[in-house]
């Protein structure tokens, strides 16, 4: 072995002579590699009056009198250059760039680039700890770009935990936005970092602004733009839906600039207010509207009649919501709506009225010819007349009380044109109520009258077996009541 394994210093060999030389080379490689500064690394060939002891990192496509010697360490050292093969660990001061670079075994990398990674704790003028693992003490922050945009993230584990901006005063929280307990955005401020006020939130599924803390809005023309603010209602409002209407209109007159195409866009525009206890009225102009309705859940309503649905009180026929495959108008749990002056079809499948866990009243309406029951109640859902109605289409049932449901037609008159036939029972009830005492029907239909089961309940008073319309009797099996 003739040279050190690292630097490749020679050794002195023991019947070696001129041993001064050796000696000297080695003196050489240790002054041009111990504490190693080059000049450059971007030269390929070497400069045309090199002093003393300059060093270079050879740079790629060399030439001249460096050629070969991509990546290797050149010294001018007694009027001729030493090369030397840098390997794995290396550490070099590059002086006109003011860096250090480090060599991989394979070349030269910045060691800035490659950064600290990963980084338990960096306290910048300051002392980081276990929570704070990124501490900065500075009059300012600066977040520059890198040619283009940039963002800031924050993410956090689960829903529930906290993404958020935290200010201070004296490290007692003032304020806070961000993502505070759930996926909605909040903004919340505290007068002493304990007792907390939320100011404002918005949905993360529509873009909706609540105020818990309130702002009475009357005008729309106030700085806050009403599409993103709930708006309190000071008076009864009406939205107007015409079949030559738009849903990018307002909904707020009666002509095909100003009204709505769909009911549904009526209700979405209810929801998005506070009725503050007042009325709202979708008014529907004559036509066909094919668009299954879903009542959506209010602010501020009164009861189930501030909500109101109205088609042409004179001529109901001439209103008709028509669906195929879905249900003409649903309440779902937590909502209420009154249904009046139209007509409800249904084809393929489909109820007319859905009261599903929520609460339709209706009166002057008119139920055609229905894929499904014309009115179905189910989980705790419940539809009340309110006033007299008709039929004039066929449907396998007329009533149908599920799960807890509830109809209630008490003393209305219901008159049937047409002759209607019920496939499976005019009142069908299972695990729920049907009160219809007092009722007066005009008219008849064929199939039978009713079908209580499963400890439903049919109460019309004492009415009697013919009491109902149909042409077959009823039955009462499993604990059914007809009474």
């Amino acid at each position: 072995m003739e040279q050190t394994t690292n630097l490749k210093m020679p050794f002195i060999m023991p019947s070696q002579a001129q041993k001064h030389v050796t000696h000297n080379e080695a003196l050489q490689a240790i002054d041009i590699l111990v504490q190693l500064s080059v000049l450059d690394r971007h030269l390929a060939a070497p400069p045309a009056s090199p002093a003393e002891g300059d060093r270079y990192i050879v740079a790629a496509a060399a030439t001249g009198g460096w050629a070969g010697k991509v990546g290797q360490i050149a010294g001018w050292q007694d009027g001729a250059w030493a090369f030397h093969n840098p390997v794995r660990g290396w550490l070099a001061w590059v002086a006109d760039e003011q860096r250090i670079l480090a060599h991989d075994g394979t070349g030269w990398v910045d060691t800035v680039a490659l950064g600290i990674n990963p980084a338990a704790m960096v306290g910048i003028n300051t002392t980081a700890d276990t929570t704070n693992r990124l501490s900065v003490k500075s009059q300012a922050v600066l977040f520059d770009n890198l040619g283009a945009g940039q963002q800031v993230k924050i993410n956090k584990a689960a829903a529930g935990d906290n993404a958020s901006l935290l200010f201070q005063t004296g490290y007692s929280g003032r304020a806070e936005f961000g993502l505070a307990g759930d996926d909605d955005w909040h903004l919340k401020v505290s007068p002493d970092g304990g007792a907390w006020t939320e100011a404002l939130q918005v949905s993360r599924s529509d873009g909706r602004v609540l105020l818990p803390a309130a702002l009475p809005l009357t005008d729309q023309n106030q700085a806050v733009a009403r599409r993103h603010v709930r708006e309190l209602l000071a008076a009864n409002r009406t939205y107007f839906v015409r079949t030559d209407g738009s849903d990018a209109n307002n909904g707020l007159t009666n002509t095909s600039g100003g009204a709505f195409l769909t009911i549904q866009k009526g209700l979405d525009a209810a929801a998005s207010l506070d009725m503050a206890g007042f009325t709202v009225t979708i008014q529907v102009a004559d036509g066909t509207y094919a668009g299954a309705i879903v009542v959506p859940a209010m602010t501020g309503q009164a009861g189930p009649s501030a909500l109101v649905i109205a088609g042409n009180n004179g001529t109901p026929a001439n209103v008709i919501v028509s669906t195929t495959s879905a249900n003409a108008i649903s309440a779902p749990s937590g909502t209420a709506c009154l249904v009046k002056d139209m007509e409800m079809r249904t084809s393929a499948s489909g109820f007319g009225l859905d009261a599903d866990g929520g609460t339709l009243r209706f009166q002057n309406v008119r139920f055609g010819a229905c894929a499904q029951a014309h009115i179905l109640c189910r989980n705790n859902g419940a539809a009340i007349a309110a006033g007299n109605y008709s039929i004039s289409g066929a449907s396998p049932m007329h009533w149908s009380a599920q799960s807890g449901g509830i109809i209630n037609t008490d003393g209305r008159t219901v008159t049937l044109s047409g002759t209607p036939a019920f496939a499976t029972a005019f009142a069908g009830c299972r695990h729920g109520t049907i009160a219809c005492a007092g009722m007066a029907f005009s008219g008849s239909a064929t199939g039978q009258r009713y079908s209580a089961a499963l400890n439903g309940v049919i109460d019309t008073a004492g009415g009697g077996a013919t009491y109902l319309p149909g042409s077959v009797a009823g039955a009462a099996a499993t604990g059914g009541q007809y009474a």
